[in-house]
């Protein structure tokens, strides 16, 4: 998939819908540094009202505390863009929604914004499942801003594809 393939993105979306239509499952986003490119694409696809329940796009520190009851001590110690961040926002998105699935995504998307330990292109994923367990996971994209958004919407779909239908196992 091209880094910017928005037909893709929805297809990928579709799937992730199918999987959670099939189990009468709802999913909430919580989104950063992607401003709610999940939930576009999940909203593009025809009858995700069955299954998408809401998405938080917490772009700032304190809209992550405020929507999302982020401890201000995660942000301090281990920075928005942290596994321990989104985590904390996937495990909030799932406290205030009816959903059993969460995806949340916090990075640096660019072009400035970077820093030696977090440079640009950084981007922490975390997936939380019906059972209360949280996957996590930092990737570091190439390209501009768009390839870092599109890359970071592809990756949280394709791996929330592959926990909904394992069961987080």
């Amino acid at each position: 998939m091209s880094a910017c393939d928005q037909p893709a993105l929805e297809a990928l979306a579709a799937e992730v819908g199918g999987l959670l239509s099939a189990n009468g499952q709802h999913l909430v986003t919580a989104e950063s540094c992607s401003g709610g490119w999940v939930a576009q694409c999940l909203t593009a696809i025809a009858g995700s009202s069955g299954w998408f329940d809401r998405g938080f796009v917490t772009y700032s520190n304190q809209a992550k505390i405020e929507m999302l009851g982020v401890p201000a001590a995660t942000l301090a110690t281990h920075g928005a863009v942290s596994e321990a961040t989104a985590a904390a926002m996937a495990l909030g998105a799932l406290r205030h929604s009816h959903a059993d699935w969460a995806l949340a995504i916090s990075g640096v998307a660019g072009p400035g914004g970077g820093s030696p330990s977090r440079p640009v292109g950084t981007v922490c994923f975390a997936w939380a499942g019906p059972d209360g367990r949280v996957e996590t996971d930092t990737r570091h994209f190439p390209g501009n801003r768009e390839a870092v958004r599109a890359q970071s919407v592809g990756h949280s779909l394709a791996c929330l594809r592959q926990l909904a239908a394992c069961g987080l196992a």
